[in-house]
């Protein structure tokens, strides 16, 4: 067995427990509701199994949002067997003959392949069958500030028949179906129900070429995220500060602030999603809230970095309200304040001009970080460090001379070499000459309108 699998099978391992475990339940649970012999008065006598020590990734799941005791995990291996190992429930689906119908008392919803899709009443029926003060008490499960609900491992919408919270379907959120099952990180695609990106640079820390007041406060981000936990846990400083951290990027294209960001995740291991603002922006009112709020509700606890490019889009200035247009942008503006403000990852912002983002936002930002366009110094750097093979240039090319002849941005190096290397190619050629160096400085100059 190759080593790569092994987390896997040993997550596979601990899930046939489970579903093991689940069908004594359900075995048990329908011979006691019926008056058949099984050996046992309650179905919690059936002891779940030992989960305290296992390092499967859905036993550290189920440990890090505390959801080992035995209704909750009962419930949750209910809303996973439709995944796994949907035979497993088919117990459901006998009729009863008196009505020629399903039992009421298993509750379910018909699902298109035949199967049973198990709902509150179906865990209901389970762990409490005819006891009302237990069916009661298994309500506290489903509200909100309870783990199953908070750790959004569980994607519940209550009935709206006259059953209510016990018709709901129980089903396994999405975004946490790999994890519970492969162990693998829920990474959602690029759609219009989520408008962003996933960040990814080959680059790594050591490319990075800021000047040190810069570096100092993009290690401040890097300290934030390897430091929360005991920030606020042993520091508790929960109390008095939220949870998340806001910070600005502003400064000239090109200066290397969508980099900085994906260089931020990279190094801590964090996914960076980068918005789509042309998704994400509406001019019908609502759809602006509508678009971000599936986002925020993706990226809550999970780790993620939210980067939002050429931010004043979204989060620019506020304006006097003379019509019913003004008084919704406003409304849309302090709608996404709120959503930033309580989200508990990481946000990013960026923008060329400080100047355009809503004051109210910037009195919230942890750090607001300045990129200036390279300097003499940053820029033979950014030279030197732009082929990676040495012998690529030729030898009549003088780094330390273009850097102090041209001030050109870290992309307008990159953008420069791509232009001398592929002509190179073109020309047959194994190194870059200085001719095509300087006409692909010309072409950069040019699109900036410094020289015409």
């Amino acid at each position: 067995m190759n080593a790569p699998h092994l987390p896997l099978q040993h997550n596979a391992g601990v899930l046939e427990q489970e579903l093991a475990w689940a069908a004594s339940l359900i075995e048990a649970s329908i011979k006691l509701y019926f008056g058949h012999d099984c050996g046992i008065a309650d179905v919690r006598e059936l002891h779940a199994p030992d989960l305290s020590h296992s390092t499967a990734p859905y036993a550290k799941l189920l440990r890090e949002h505390g959801l080992l005791s035995f209704e909750a995990r009962a419930v949750l291996i209910l809303a996973l067997a439709p995944h796994i190992r949907p035979q497993l429930l088919d117990h459901f689906l006998m009729r009863n003959v008196h009505y020629e119908r399903g039992f009421t008392e298993f509750g379910g919803v018909p699902v298109t392949h035949g199967g049973f899709q198990p709902t509150v009443e179906t865990a209901a029926f389970v762990l409490c069958g005819e006891n009302v003060a237990r069916r009661l008490e298994l309500l506290a499960l489903f509200q909100p500030g309870h783990p199953l609900r908070d750790s959004q491992l569980l994607e519940l919408e209550e009935g709206k028949g006259p059953q209510g919270i016990f018709a709901s379907p129980l089903a396994v959120h999405l975004q946490q179906l790999a994890p519970l099952t492969t162990g693998a990180d829920y990474r959602p695609e690029f759609s219009a129900d989520f408008p962003a990106r996933r960040l990814e640079t080959a680059l790594d820390w050591d490319d990075l070429v800021l000047n040190d007041s810069v570096m100092e406060e993009v290690e401040e981000i890097r300290a934030w995220i390897d430091h929360r936990e005991a920030l606020f846990g042993e520091w508790q400083l929960g109390r008095h500060v939220k949870p998340g951290y806001r910070s600005l990027f502003y400064g000239p294209p090109g200066t290397g602030k969508t980099l900085t960001a994906s260089l931020i995740g990279k190094a801590c291991g964090r996914d960076v999603y980068r918005i789509d603002l042309s998704m994400v922006v509406s001019k019908y009112i609502g759809e602006t809230e509508k678009n971000l709020s599936r986002v925020f509700d993706h990226a809550q606890r999970r780790n993620w970095i939210l980067f939002f490019d050429e931010a004043d889009a979204l989060f620019g200035k506020r304006t006097q309200t003379s019509s019913s247009n003004d008084r919704y942008a406003n409304q849309e503006v302090a709608y996404l304040l709120q959503r930033v403000e309580d989200f508990d990852g990481v946000v990013i912002l960026a923008t060329n001009l400080k100047s355009n983002i809503d004051d109210a936002f910037a009195r919230r930002f942890q750090s607001m970080v300045y990129f200036p366009m390279p300097d003499v110094e940053e820029r033979i750097e950014l030279w030197n460090k732009a082929f990676v093979q040495q012998g690529r240039m030729a030898a009549d090319i003088d780094v330390e001379q273009l850097a102090q002849e041209h001030e050109i941005s870290g992309a307008a190096v990159s953008n420069v070499v791509r232009y001398a290397a592929l002509m190179a190619l073109r020309q047959g050629a194994s190194q870059v000459s200085l001719a095509d160096l300087r006409q692909g400085i010309r072409r950069e100059l040019r699109k900036e309108g410094k020289i015409m």
